[in-house]
């Protein structure tokens, strides 16, 4: 596993998509956490949203079990310190009985700029929109 000093946060948001679709295929967990407010909010499952050590399991226990992606972002809007991101995602995971899924879906994100002047999620809402 690659260390977070080789992974940069970035300051374009258009950009987030394909930095989160980076960290996730990684594998490194740490570099999918360093994306996120530290208050964030992400719906994994529709209607569950997660925050906290919560989120943090559902990230680990997804890579774990081997989840790969592929994203593409529809659309971006930007104001401020603020940034909505629309996003096309398909995802092959294997479920708890070992059977590999394919999902998809269009992702509904709101990024937060931080002071550092790094986009970070602060709503990652995959099923943000029926497809």
């Amino acid at each position: 596993m690659t260390s977070l000093q080789e992974f940069e946060l970035t300051d374009d948001a258009t950009k987030q998509t394909e930095l989160y679709v980076r960290a996730f295929n990684s594998g490194n967990v740490e570099w999918v956490h360093a994306l996120y407010t530290e208050d964030a909010v992400a719906v994994w499952e529709p209607g569950q949203p997660l925050t906290g050590e919560a989120h943090r399991r559902n990230v680990e226990e997804a890579i774990t079990r081997g989840a790969s992606m592929e994203a593409k972002t529809r659309h971006a809007f930007v104001t401020g310190d603020t940034a909505l991101l629309i996003v096309d995602w398909t995802m092959e995971a294997t479920n708890e009985e070992g059977v590999v899924e394919h999902l998809e879906g269009v992702g509904v994100d709101v990024l937060r700029l931080g002071e550092d002047g790094k986009w970070r999620y602060a709503i990652d809402d995959p099923f943000g929109e029926e497809k």
